[in-house]
Parts: structure tokens; C-alpha cells; sequence
């Protein structure tokens, strides 16, 4: 790559060529302009880890936990480090640019794509993405916050209408980008799908031009979310950049025929492609060739990150009468649905296929200095479990034979065009392409050898973006060709899972075909769905058990046992972009099969992984509880170095867990209701709702317990008047004396809340402003400091000036952390100011 002269560069530019370079050639890539030496750039999800250019049978990566995750460790110096690898796996790719990380604020357990962003408090989420972005940033490639702004929830996403006051989208949904951008402006920014207050975030000229652009002096490259733009004079005029992915809807020939009637002024296309050329020079130094190769990294030093990543992030929620950390010497029965599998991510752009996976049951196996069992408990899979991964080739390799034609199995003639060997029983076509292939109508054929241990029952299951139907021994089992129905996988695009059953006798070989045909062939009614590429399929089985018959087992087998350990929760299948969660419950007999082993071994510990909050109707009888989240790669490893005490446990929520789905503040007002949804909480999400009402939750944000023990002492506040202004924020240094009281080496997270005056505003009770984390040996005491900025601890939104203000009065500064008790000192705001920035 060669730097650009911007300016003279836009001037010898083609209008054609001008408009080419606004959109995405592809999914991944935007346009070149070969005789400008201008260069295609490559982006690649994502909140989570670098999965490259490829949905479908990829190059594996390194699976970071999910944000949730990163949000519950509240450590600045972690987030910079994983970005700092992020950067170096999107290198790895070939990509210049990582779409994420993600920074919507969750209003309610329910949203989808919940697992994705940091926290529900805009201070501590775009505190974390700053250091993320940094981290990103300082290896050369270019960091996307996303999204802009108040996409926060997955019913209608394309189309819901966010109804918000401009006091909360200024205090709560605009919070975490503006403080990211304090932190480290971002190369890019990407725009929500929905509407804020009747306008698509794509073509809202006040969000993007009025308040990014000139209030924040950002100027960095605004690209549309994937499918997420709906015009083209308005986005143009607005301020969006680059619409994604390619090929366009809506420039081409359009933005063309718009510029030469005058609709759009020529200059105003400029400010786009100068955009897009000043984000080719930025991203120059890293060198990456055209059509760059995607490779693994998978280092010793990045697999001991992650496993960090993954223990840092477990939270502590219960421990009574010290029931953790467990023993090693001890026999260790682990029970439950996620024991044995490794739920590292959740669902949708945030998924990818991992170098590697732990699960628990291996983590705390290969830790323990004695015997490990295992008992199953429940299932908790929605669909069945993939089939592939238990199928054998003609010639013996595990998987499955994935075998293109572009004629249907009932022509008698067909030619292959493509053969691949696969072992995920599940594959999003998006981005599968063969030159051979003649249309986006083609039809697959897969085939591999199953040999069941067990004789019985076997359920069957496909689901597809397209048509498919399952053979055992060239007998149907599972037809899914017609008369579909409409469910939530692929984005939301899929069939409900089609099921069958038979009977399979162990021992004896089965030959099983799925036939599958692509999204064309399908007779679903796709209008409000975007369909990704050619389609997508997803086979499975399972034997038939009794789920009465599973817990009786568990229990009896916990009944006996010196340690127990339950593995329940979610996984990608329960919580993934394109469909909301439809209730706070674990999957069905989860909570039974909880609380029947909790009756019969009351020291059982339980371990429940989720990237949102779940409801916990056994609680009362839990002594020990660990929210181990999505956990990526390590998420086994990481869990077992807590379980067994080789880490200190020091993750803190990063949201609000409620008793029930009903004492959510979003609670009435979630989901879209005739193409709008009303943000009738306002201010008052998350701790800031439940403290208002003084109704306390299950789990607070911020609650998160140690196996050591933690004091706070002699608080002061401290300013420099006269050395600081409005304009530089007018910092103020809270001081104290953390010491770690315990006998364990540990790390606490001192949270520093500012309570307001009470004037004619109403106002939350406290606000979270500022935090840090500090690790102490046993005994060990540190003075450590917590800066904020007067006007940013300060100010509310007032709606009829259209600026903060930071209103005269006396305020409350509270310092909590690990367990009870809190701090306080007082200072004074003199006069009352207004403004506007960052």
C-alpha cells in the first residue's frame, strides 16, 4: 500500500469510481481503485475475536470471553491487552479493520444480543472500550464502535422505531461512545439498524453529523451496519460513509444519477470518499497485501491471556461457610448440561470457530489430584446436539462429505462442482462461493456413517435457510422442504428445527444424506428478513432419554459424593443476534434438576454460565454460586483455576441481576410493538432504576465476593482550582487506603459514586464515575487514587438548553468495593455551568 494524496487523489477520482468506493464490494471488502493505487480493505467481526472472512468453514481464532465477561473483570489494563491481541489476530486474517467492540447498553436480560456489550452503565462500559480500542489501535488496526446508537434489542431490529427522550439517549445511550472517545477516538463507527425517534440511525443527520461529527470533532469513517442503510441522498447527506456489505442497494448507479441531477452536491460525495481515503492512510503502515492469506496464531503467550481473561471474569456471587475454593485431593462429581460442552460464545456476527475449547468437565479434570465423574443431570440444548462431530467418511475421517451440485437430487445427471470434508453438522452459507455454481439456487449433498454405542430411540433434527431433508439408509426421517415454519436461528432467517425419529441398534452402521437445497428453494415468507447469502443447514441427533430418569441420576449420584459442582446456563443457542430471548428461565428441567441436587447435597457448588442475566428460583438454597459467562476458549480452564482456588476470584457483575423478568424497568417496554418501541425507563436503567425504588435485586451491579477479605479507609478529596477550567474538566482526586485483610492474595475493585443534590431535577440516587482495580498480597496496603472530572460527575442533560449542565450544590462522593460498608466525603459545585463536547 502506498500513502494517498487525499485531496489530489478525490480530484482525479471518476464520479463513478467516487461512488464505488462508498459501498462494499463484498461482505468484507470495499472497493480499489487499481489506477489510484487506491487499495481494497478488508474488516471482519468482532466484539469477541477476529473470526476472518469466512462464516462458513473458516480459519479458526482465538474466542475471547464475551463482553459481558470482559465487562465483569473492570480491569482497564486486561481490556488493553486483549485488544492488543485482537489486533494481532486480525493481522493473522488479512483484515485492517475489527468490527467491535460492542457498547449498546442492556435495558432488559432479555436482549439478544446482550452478551455483546460491557454493562449496563455507560461509565464503565465505554471506560473499557476505550482501553480496548487503544489496545486495537496501538497494533494499526482499526477499532468500530458499535452500535451507534440505541440498538438494543433484536425484535424488528431493521425496523423499530426507539422512541427515547434526549436526556437518557444523552445520559445513558451516547454515554459509553462519548467517554471511548475520550479515551481513544476509534477509526470507525457503525450505525444501529433501528430508528431514534422516526429516523434510521443511517440517515439521522443530528446523530451522526450534529453530535459525532461537529460537537465531538470525530472524524473517523461512519459505515452502515450489514444490510443497515435504506436510502441514498438521505444517508449520503446525513454522514454515512460507507454502506456494507457489497454488492450495493443503494448507491451505484443511484448515488450517481443523485449527484448528477443536484440532489447531492458533488463536494458533499466528497466528504465521504475522503473519509474512506483517510481511513486507507491510517491503516497504510500495517502492509497487508491484497487477497492476504488468513492464518492461525494460537501462541503459548495468547492461550495464557485468554485462560486469565477467563478466571479474571468469573464472578463470586455466594460462598457460605466457605464452601469454595474446593479441594484437589477430593473426589469431584461434576452434574449438568454444560459440563461437557463448551459454551465459549454466544450466537450471531459474535460466533466463530475457535482454535480450541475447554469445557469444565476437562478443566476441572485436568486440575484435580483425584478422581472426576460426571453425570448429566438434564440436557439444555434447543436444537439437537450436531450430528457431525459423530459421523465418519466413506474412508474412516470423522465428519462428513459436503458434496455441490447445481441440479436437484431427482435429476438423474448431476455433476459435482464442489467437494469439502466437514465435521460441524452446521454451516451459514453467507459467504460460500464456487465459480462453478450458476445461480444462488444449488443443492448439497451430505453424507457420513453413524454408529450408535447404545441401542434406542435416535430423534433427528434439520434445520435450514433453504429446503432439507434427512435420510437414514435412503429412508426419510426428517423432511423440512415444505410447509416450513419460521424460527430464530441464522439471524433469525431459519426454520424452526424439523424432527424425526427411529430406531438405531448399537454397533450397526448407518448411512445418513442430508439433502439440502439453498434459500431459493425455501417457501418461507421472508419479507422484514434479511437473508444472508445462499442459506445455511444445521443437522443433529440425539438419543431419546428421560429427563426424570436423568435427574434421579444425578441426584442419587450427588447424594454420595464428597464435591459437587453444577454446570447449567445458556448457550449460543439461547442467546444470539437476530431473535430476544423470550424469558429469563434456564432451559427446560434445569432449575428442577438444580434444586432437587441442591436437596440432596445442600454443599454442592453451582456454576452458571449466561452472557445476561438468568432468574434463580433455588437460590435460597444455594451456599456457593459462580457466573463463569461465555467464557471463550479457556472458559474451562479459566472456571477450574477458581473453582480449586488458583486464582482469587475478583470479577464484579456489570449488570444488574433482578429477582424476577418483571422487576426489569424495561420490563413494560420491550420488544417492538407496531414498529416502535418506547424507552419509557428513561434514565433509569439497570442499578439506577432498582435504587431508586429501593427494591433490591437478586445480585446488584457491582456485587462480587473474594476468598480473601478486603478494608477501605481514610477517604480525601482533593482539587486543583486553580490550575483546572470547565474545559479540561476540573479533576478531582478521591485517595484511600485499600488493604487486603484476608490471607489470600487478591485484587480489589474500589467503585467511586457521586450522589447529586436534590433539586427541581429528578435525578438517580448515585451514579457510578469512577473505578479502579488494585491486587494485594495478604496484609499488603496500598493508597490508591481515583481521578474524575467534576463536570462529567456532575452534569445532567437539560433538554431545553441542549447542553450538560453541572448544577451548583453539594454532592456525595461513596466509595463501595468488596462486602459491606462504604466511604463518603463531600464537595462543592459553586456555580452553575453549562456545556457541550466531549
Amino acid at each position: 500500500m502506498t500513502r494517498l494524496d487525499v485531496d489530489k487523489t478525490i480530484e482525479e477520482l471518476t464520479l463513478g469510481e467516487k461512488v464505488a468506493l462508498t459501498a462494499g464490494v463484498d461482505f468484507w471488502h470495499t472497493a480499489s481503485v487499481e489506477r489510484l493505487n487506491i487499495p481494497a480493505l478488508r474488516m471482519s467481526d468482532g466484539p469477541n475475536g477476529v473470526r476472518g472472512t469466512r462464516f462458513f468453514n473458516g480459519i479458526p481464532a482465538a474466542c475471547f470471553p464475551c463482553a459481558t465477561a470482559l465487562g465483569a473483570t473492570w480491569n482497564t489494563d486486561l481490556l488493553h491487552e486483549v485488544g492488543q491481541l485482537m489486533g494481532e489476530e486480525a493481522i493473522a486474517k488479512g483484515s485492517h479493520i475489527i468490527l467491535g467492540p460492542t457498547i449498546n447498553i442492556q435495558r432488559s436480560p432479555l436482549g439478544g444480543r446482550g452478551f455483546e456489550s460491557f454493562a449496563e452503565d455507560g461509565l464503565l462500559s465505554g471506560t473499557l472500550a476505550g482501553h480496548f480500542c487503544r489496545g486495537v489501535q496501538e497494533k494499526g488496526v482499526a477499532a468500530t464502535l458499535k452500535h451507534f446508537v440505541c440498538n438494543d434489542q433484536e425484535h424488528e431490529r431493521m425496523a423499530v422505531n426507539s422512541i427515547v427522550t434526549m436526556r437518557a439517549l444523552r445520559e445513558i445511550y451516547l454515554l459509553p461512545f462519548q467517554l471511548a472517545m475520550r479515551i481513544c477516538p476509534p477509526a470507525c463507527v457503525m450505525t444501529a439498524y433501528n430508528k431514534v425517534n422516526d429516523t434510521h440511525v443511517s440517515e439521522n443527520k443530528e446523530i451522526l453529523t450534529d453530535i459525532l461529527r461537529r460537537e465531538w470533532k470525530w472524524d473517523g469513517l461512519i459505515m452502515s451496519d450489514w444490510f443497515g442503510t435504506y436510502s441514498t441522498s438521505d444517508a449520503i447527506a446525513a454522514g454515512l460513509d460507507l454502506e456494507m456489505p457489497g454488492k450495493t442497494r443503494w448507491r451505484g448507479s443511484a448515488l450517481a444519477h443523485a449527484v448528477s441531477s443536484n440532489k447531492i452536491p458533488e463536494f458533499v460525495l466528497d466528504d465521504r470518499v475522503r473519509n474512506i481515503l483517510n481511513l486507507v492512510n491510517w491503516v497504510e503502515p500495517l502492509g497487508i497485501p491484497p487477497h492476504a492469506p488468513e492464518k492461525a496464531l494460537n501462541r503459548p503467550q495468547d492461550q495464557a491471556l485468554l485462560r486469565r481473561a477467563a478466571a479474571e471474569s468469573v464472578v463470586l456471587m455466594k460462598n457460605e461457610d466457605k464452601l469454595l475454593p474446593l479441594s484437589k485431593d477430593r473426589p469431584t462429581l461434576v452434574i449438568g448440561p454444560n459440563a461437557k460442552i463448551a459454551a465459549y460464545c454466544g450466537g450471531g456476527s459474535a460466533s466463530l470457530d475457535p482454535y480450541y475449547t475447554v469445557s469444565p468437565f476437562e478443566g476441572v479434570a485436568a486440575k484435580s489430584h483425584s478422581d472426576v465423574h460426571f453425570a448429566q443431570g438434564v440436557y439444555s440444548h434447543k436444537e439437537l446436539p450436531l450430528l457431525g462431530p459423530l459421523l465418519k467418511t466413506e474412508d474412516g475421517q470423522t465428519g462428513f462429505r459436503f458434496r455441490v451440485y447445481n441440479e436437484a437430487p431427482s435429476e438423474a445427471k448431476r455433476t459435482l462442482v464442489d467437494e469439502l470434508h466437514l465435521v460441524r453438522s452446521s454451516g451459514f452459507l453467507m459467504d460460500y462461493v464456487n465459480p462453478k455454481i450458476k445461480s444462488l439456487t444449488f443443492y448439497v449433498d451430505m453424507e457420513g456413517y453413524f454408529t450408535p454405542e447404545e441401542s434406542g430411540i435416535y430423534d433427528f433434527g434439520v434445520t435450514v435457510v433453504g429446503t432439507g431433508k434427512l435420510l437414514i439408509d435412503d429412508e426419510v426421517v426428517v423432511d423440512n422442504t415444505k410447509n416450513q415454519r419460521q424460527g430464530s436461528a441464522f439471524f433469525g432467517s431459519a426454520t424452526i428445527e424439523e424432527r424425526g425419529s427411529r430406531h438405531l441398534n448399537a454397533g450397526q452402521t448407518y448411512k445418513v444424506v442430508l439433502e439440502f437445497g439453498s434459500a431459493p428453494t425455501s417457501d418461507l415468507d421472508t419479507r422484514g428478513i434479511v437473508i444472508f447469502g445462499p442459506g445455511g443447514f444445521r443437522f443433529g441427533a440425539t438419543r431419546q432419554l428421560s429427563q426424570e430418569d436423568l435427574i434421579a441420576h444425578a441426584v442419587s449420584q450427588a447424594s454420595a459424593a464428597s464435591q459437587v459442582v453444577i454446570v447449567a446456563g445458556l448457550t449460543s443457542e439461547w442467546e444470539t443476534e437476530g431473535c430476544d430471548r423470550e424469558h429469563m428461565d434456564l432451559p427446560p428441567g434445569s432449575d428442577e434438576m438444580i434444586s432437587r441436587v441442591l436437596d440432596a447435597n445442600p454443599n454442592s457448588v453451582v456454576v452458571i454460565q449466561s452472557g445476561t442475566p438468568v432468574s434463580m428460583p433455588w437460590i435460597g438454597k444455594a451456599k456457593a454460586l459462580l457466573h463463569a459467562w461465555f467464557g471463550g476458549n479457556e472458559c474451562g480452564n479459566g472456571l477450574a483455576d477458581i473453582l480449586y482456588g488458583d486464582v482469587n476470584p475478583s470479577a464484579k457483575l456489570p449488570l444488574s441481576f433482578p429477582v424476577r423478568l418483571q422487576d426489569n424497568p424495561s420490563y413494560l417496554n420491550f420488544r417492538s410493538e407496531r414498529g416502535r418501541v418506547l424507552y419509557g425507563e428513561d434514565v433509569y436503567v439497570g442499578y439506577r432504576y432498582y435504587e431508586k425504588l429501593a427494591r433490591p435485586p437478586l445480585f446488584p451491579f457491582g456485587h462480587g465476593l473474594s476468598y480473601t477479605s478486603f478494608s477501605r479507609s481514610d477517604l480525601s478529596l482533593s482539587t486543583v482550582p486553580e490550575l483546572a477550567t470547565l474545559a479540561d474538566g476540573e479533576p478531582i482526586t478521591a485517595s484511600l487506603t485499600v488493604t487486603n485483610t484476608g490471607s489470600l492474595p487478591g485484587a480489589e475493585t474500589v467503585q467511586l459514586w457521586v450522589m447529586p443534590p436534590v433539586t427541581g431535577v429528578n435525578r438517580p440516587v448515585r451514579e457510578l464515575k469512577g473505578f479502579t482495580k488494585v491486587f494485594l498480597d495478604p496484609g499488603e496496603a496500598k493508597r490508591v487514587q481515583v481521578v474524575v472530572e467534576k463536570k462529567l460527575a456532575t452534569s445532567w442533560w437539560d433538554e431545553r438548553r441542549g447542553k450538560w449542565a453541572s448544577e451548583k450544590g453539594e454532592y456525595q462522593v461513596l466509595v463501595t468495593g468488596t462486602g459491606e460498608g462504604e466511604l463518603r466525603e463531600g464537595f462543592t459545585v459553586e456555580k452553575t455551568r453549562f456545556w457541550v463536547g466531549l
